[in-house]
């Protein structure tokens, strides 16, 4: 016997719903250490405070399934290395800054306005240390450029 297809998107909606709710299950199981930066711009100092994602389960999830994030917060991705960073939107619902840094602190370069659930690649361009992710507006609201600088307890002050 043959389902018919109103049993057919019954139970595919059903099975949506159980797979939601496990990936939801799964996102709540990784926790997000917080920690202060401090961004330092042409118009001034600007203190953040930002969730930190170090392992590579962190890294994963970053801010995927979100719905809001306050102002003058973000995440921090520590990659424990100097490489080149790809990154995407993919179940990512806010729009998004995001900041390509140097082990040094220094920002190098900007990717503004990510767009959300894109699947798109967004490359850092070059090899960094760090991305920070802040609410889409946050760099144009702060001027942010490449050559400014951040610094935390991950991330040296200048010398």
């Amino acid at each position: 016997m043959i389902p018919s297809p109103r049993i057919f998107a019954r139970s595919a909606v059903t099975a949506l719903f159980l797979l939601s709710l496990l990936v939801s299950a799964v996102a709540a199981d990784i926790s997000f250490a917080r920690d202060k930066l401090r961004l330092l711009t042409g118009a001034g100092p600007r203190d953040l405070t930002v969730e930190l994602a170090v392992d590579p389960a962190q890294r994963e999830q970053g801010l995927m399934y979100r719905r809001q994030m306050a102002p003058d917060h973000g995440m921090l991705f520590d990659f424990g290395e100097t490489r080149r960073v790809m990154m995407w939107m993919k179940n990512t619902y806010l729009p998004l800054d995001m900041l390509f840094v140097a082990r040094d602190g220094t920002v190098r370069t900007i990717h503004e306005n990510a767009v959300p659930l894109s699947e798109a690649i967004i490359d850092s361009g070059e090899p960094v240390a760090f991305v920070l992710e802040l609410n889409a507006g946050t760099v144009r609201r702060l001027g942010v450029k490449p050559g400014d600088r951040l610094e935390g307890s991950r991330i040296p002050a200048a010398n």
